[in-house]
């Protein structure tokens, strides 16, 4: 029989194991482990190594839910909070058992673990240890725990109350071409799977409070017990039993709270959160490190206090530089500073070392030339068409605050909103809408927007990027804070609201979008409205060519033996004045081939192509009621 050495016996092993956590048997494995521990007796050896897994997991736990940019990427949460408790709760009885059976021998009979948190921790004084662990207990259940279940139920409830305000906007986005059918089942499916999540961390949050119940009655029992068995069973004196047993109960009570606390404090932290995507550090310095305010206050709060008589200058004088240090660092960031040549430099001063790239010539003065004055080391370029600026069909002027929504490299969303608005009005009306050459404009302000069509200004309006936008619907239950303003599509009330408010928003009947769904349903609005302007030869030839795909018969006898593309394209703007769809070639082509013999005039064929759709138009007006009300 061939023999193994020790690393194939080592990777049979490793292979073998992460075959079995993959599989299906891993979890219910480990709950026959802890039913185990709860039956068996354990030797002291393995109780350390449990009780380190036990911090070592609330520890991961922890950091997960810190660094989780929303809820749902630590779905698995209440699960494993499930988990952690059933581990920690058999730990306490496997403890208790070696505790109650060998704690008359002292020093390390329950474990290391067990004897380092009883004798270093609290250096062995088991008065000591019983403040430390009431302490921790007050922390622990009355006001991190407690604390989070409240949030949990609230938050559970809320969240159950958003849900058809959330459905309403998805069906408002799909409509309005700011998605397609796929995004939109993922984004149902998102929130349903969060409406799963806070149900689910409410029941969790009563494991959380029940373990620290348990921990202070095992404390209870394990003293009790103590002294019972010390003094009954094994004769030891009342101050020997108990120093032993007090210390060892101690130890393990401490040993399991710690965890406890960490695992209450990511609950807390996983229920208290928004669902900004970023993780917690990301926020707090992002939203408490923004303004160097509050920072300059501190500091000086903290000097006055550093130079009053008797009081640790040192510490607060130091506490005083570092804060006032932060805040004109804060400001100066705000300022647009930046490094050049490794010294700080203003925002004035670093504007003027890359005004090149405006494409304005400067200077060695720093100050553009006067007109007629020759430009230094450039020859004057003949004039030529391509200075000749070309006239977009469909422009979007932003103003600079408002340049980060068109940057996806910061996270903007408007390229592709505006590609959804596009795509879905296309297949409304029947031709490529064309694109939107975006641009920014010194001269709006900076969170203003102008729509132009042909060059010529459509609308425009202020938005507020940082902020959600609030619709009124027609009916809500009650009023958020925010600044009032009209929607600039469809000219609604509306209020812009900070992103913290907008679950409680949606809970009031409000319609909730963000800063780059706003500037999309405009352009949409706009375009819908103006369709008939956007067509022209190009597109019509293009429709043409299209038909000829599937009727080449029908499309060569309509252009040009019936009529002109000039004539069709003067049928179709019509049509799209109208707000008639003109996807259907097929039958507008059918209809004018039959009316062209009788008549070459605009307006009779266009009432032949009306005749021809005449079902669409009704149901466009109607729907698809079998009766119309007249």
């Amino acid at each position: 029989m061939a023999t193994l050495d020790r690393g194939q016996i080592f990777q049979q092993i490793k292979a073998n194991g992460i075959t079995l956590i993959s599989s299906n048997l891993g979890i219910p494995l480990m709950l026959m482990i802890l039913l185990g521990m709860m039956t068996l007796p354990l030797p002291p050896f393995l109780l350390d190594i449990f009780f380190t897994f036990n911090i070592a997991i609330s520890i991961i736990v922890l950091l997960i839910c810190v660094y989780a940019t929303k809820p749902l990427d630590f779905g698995v949460f209440p699960s494993i909070l499930l988990i952690a408790t059933l581990l920690r709760l058999a730990l306490n009885v496997a403890s208790t058992r070696v505790v109650l059976l060998a704690g008359h021998e002292g020093g390390d009979a329950a474990g290391k673990v067990i004897e380092a948190f009883g004798e270093v921790l609290i250096g062995g004084n088991y008065a000591v240890g019983l403040v430390v662990f009431t302490i921790l207990m007050i922390i622990n259940f009355i006001v991190v725990t407690k604390g989070a279940g409240r949030v949990a139920e609230v938050s559970a409830r809320f969240t159950l109350d958003a849900m058809p305000g959330k459905q309403m906007a998805i069906d408002a986005d799909l409509n309005a071409g700011l998605m397609d059918a796929e995004q939109a089942k993922a984004r149902r499916a998102e929130i349903a799977a969060e409406a799963d999540f806070y149900g689910s961390m409410d029941g969790a949050s009563k494991f959380v409070k029940g373990d620290a119940i348990a921990g202070i009655l095992i404390l209870l029992i394990n003293v009790v017990g103590g002294f019972s068995i010390g003094m009954g069973q094994h004769d030891l004196l009342f101050a020997d039993a108990v120093q032993k047993y007090t210390i060892l109960a101690i130890g393990d009570g401490l040993v399991a709270q710690i965890p406890s606390l960490l695992l209450s404090t990511a609950t807390a932290i996983m229920v208290t959160r928004n669902s900004d995507a970023k993780d917690v550090g990301e926020q707090i310095i992002g939203q408490i490190f923004t303004s160097p305010r509050a920072l300059a206050i501190t500091a000086a709060v903290l000097f006055c206090m550093g130079i009053i008589p008797d009081m640790p200058h040192f510490v607060f004088l130091m506490a005083a530089l570092c804060a006032g240090s932060g805040a004109y660092y804060i400001h100066w960031r705000n300022e647009g500073g930046v490094f050049i040549g490794g010294k700080p430099v203003s925002g004035g001063s670093a504007a003027a070392k890359s005004n090149s790239s405006t494409g304005v010539a400067i200077s060695d003065t720093g100050m553009p030339p006067l007109p007629g004055e020759a430009l230094p080391e450039h020859e004057v370029k003949e004039l030529g068409w391509d200075d000749v600026e070309v006239v977009d069909r469909v422009g979007l002027e932003v103003g600079y605050r408002l340049i980060p929504l068109v940057d996806k490299n910061q996270g903007g969303q408007l390229l592709a909103r505006i590609k959804g608005v596009r795509k879905k009005l296309s297949q409304d009306v029947g031709f490529l809408m064309p694109s939107v050459h975006i641009r920014d404009n010194l001269d709006l302000m900076p969170s203003q927007y102008r729509i132009t069509l042909m060059g010529v200004t459509l609308a425009e309006a202020e938005i507020y990027p940082e902020r959600d936008m609030a619709i009124n619907p027609g009916q809500v239950f009650g009023k958020v804070e925010g600044i009032e303003t009209l929607d600039p599509a469809f000219g609604l009330e509306a209020m812009w609201i900070e992103s913290s408010q907008k679950d409680k928003a949606q809970t009031l009947g409000y319609t909730v979008v963000d800063a780059s769904t706003v500037v999309a349903t405009h352009l949409n609005q706009l375009l819908h409205k103006h369709a008939h302007e956007l067509i022209g030869h190009e597109d019509v030839q293009k429709m043409l060519d299209i038909l000829n795909d599937t009727s080449p018969k029908l499309a060569e006898e309509l252009v040009p033996n019936t009529v002109s593309i000039s004539q069709l394209l003067s049928v179709l703007q019509t049509l799209l004045r109208e707000d008639v769809p003109v996807r259907d070639m097929r039958t507008i082509a059918e209809s004018l081939a039959n009316m062209s013999p009788r008549s070459q005039e605009i307006v009779a064929l266009t009432g032949a192509a009306r005749a021809g759709l005449s079902r669409l138009i009704v149901q466009n007006i109607f729907g698809t009621a079998d009766e119309l009300s007249v």
